[in-house]
């Protein structure tokens, strides 16, 4: 591959999997935009592709490879670039693949210019995996981003220890590493002075943090309360307005800590809480450690700490073993919790893990039945969560236009919006008098499942 002068190296970049990718995804950016390169769509006619690839399905697996292979044909060429999850843990498979020339892990992000660089100077390699089981640092990026100008992403966290016997993502991304407040702090003052309001906390197992600190500041400080006290900090720089969480260890909400959670005032009542299941026998199966009823406790303590906070989380049907009764189980749960919205995966049979060698595996037909099941719960709720909001105030973050004169924008609660405003601009914090015009239509909002 011939050498390209720096003014002439188009770079395009696809994400693919989890926030956290997102936020390495424009990381990664941002890191090659300082370098020189022009970025560019993911179109024909780039010099180098980088694809941020994701291995939590056997589906995310297929779109990772379509992805890289996709980025070939646009430009038979062109360097094409694997990085991240699947290229962790399936690299030597991606050696070879001839649509693949460059495959960096996931404690490798922050050196993409380099290795490029070398890869065009034919003095690098093209093989940059670690061991990621014996990493212990958490891998700094530049300042990562979000979506003109409103809301942006801040990975504070890295890696998992819990092992559920269906995942592979303690493979791909390691032990928990968390990052040093003081640079989270810096980074966020950062996104504030470029205009970002509402920050989104992201790790791959957010209520970890601070675990793997040193003396007070870590296990002594007890579960979630370094996370707390990065959310105070957090809550006392000026320009923030809105602060988000990602996804929580359901354990983690004790009355105490929601309690704790509701005096900080820019945390926005929206919570992600996984439940994976709502039968006991099938969270024990998973390695899930909590008890249905557990769950539903501190789904009580935070509905006590917050006026109507929206609720979400994730439900894995068909996992292995999974008998209708136990189904009918988590069904019930779900209509007796009342979340804002689901998110249905039908169970991924993933080599490797504790839950591939488990008996009686579900037929895909089944999986896809009791996904629909919920699907159309979900849909319910969500539909009632949101026209409980009218009538209500609420101030609602701007993000995009839409058709006419309409903006798209975000609730304290994160439920989309459509309103009419004047001046508006990305980023702009506008209150508004929730009316039935302002909820968004069936097709318009997200889907359910993944």
């Amino acid at each position: 591959m011939q050498a390209l002068a720096m003014e002439n190296k188009r770079i395009a970049f696809h994400n693919l999997g989890c926030k956290v990718n997102g936020y390495e995804t424009e990381s990664m950016l941002r890191q090659m935009e300082a370098e020189g390169y022009q970025i560019v769509a993911f179109e024909p006619g780039a010099d180098i592709y980088v694809i941020n690839t994701c291995t939590v399905t056997n589906l995310a697996d297929r779109k990772s490879r379509q992805m890289l292979h996709r980025a070939k044909a646009m430009n038979p060429q062109a360097l094409v670039v694997a990085v991240g999850c699947y290229a962790q843990v399936a690299g030597a498979k991606l050696q070879e693949d001839d649509a693949v020339d460059l495959i960096i892990g996931n404690d490798e992000k922050s050196r993409l210019p380099e290795r490029i660089r070398d890869y065009f100077k034919g003095c690098g390699g093209r093989f940059f995996v670690e061991n990621i089981k014996e990493s212990r640092r958490f891998e700094e990026l530049p300042l990562g981003g979000g979506g003109a100008k409103s809301r942006a992403f801040l990975k504070i966290e890295d890696g998992c220890n819990q092992f559920c016997s269906y995942c592979l993502i303690p493979y791909a991304r390691g032990r928990v590493r968390s990052r040093d407040p003081e640079k989270t702090l810096e980074e966020a003052r950062r996104m504030a002075l470029e205009g970002y309001r509402e920050i989104v906390l992201t790790g791959i197992h957010l209520a970890s943090y601070g675990l793997d600190f040193e003396g007070d500041a870590g296990e002594e400080a007890g579960y979630g309360g370094p996370l707390l006290s990065l959310l105070s900090r957090l809550n006392e720089i000026e320009g923030i307005r809105r602060i988000r969480l990602g996804s929580l260890e359901p354990r983690l909400i004790t009355r105490d800590y929601a309690q704790a959670l509701s005096r900080i005032e820019k945390l926005c009542p929206h919570f992600h809480l996984s439940l994976q299941s709502g039968s006991d026998g099938v969270l024990k199966r998973m390695n899930r450690k909590y008890t249905a009823q557990a769950f539903l406790e501190e789904m009580e303590a935070l509905r006590e700490a917050f006026e109507r906070p929206a609720l979400t989380t994730d439900v894995i049907v068909g996992f292995p073993g999974e008998t209708e009764e136990e189904f009918e189980e988590t069904l019930r749960f779900l209509e007796e919790a009342d979340f804002y919205q689901t998110h249905v995966f039908r169970y991924s049979r993933r080599s490797g893990t504790a839950a591939d060698k488990m008996p009686d595996q579900v037929p895909e037909g089944v999986k896809a039945a009791r996904s629909a099941r919920l699907l159309s719960l979900s849909r319910q709720r969500q539909q009632a969560f949101e026209a409980g909001l009218i009538g209500s105030e609420r101030s609602i973050l701007l993000e995009e236009p839409l058709e006419g004169d309409w903006w798209l924008g975000r609730s304290p609660e994160y439920v989309k919006l459509k309103i009419r405003v004047a001046d508006p601009a990305p980023g702009r914090l506008v209150s508004c008098r929730i009316q039935a015009e302002n909820l968004l239509k069936g097709g318009e909002r997200d889907a359910g499942e993944d």
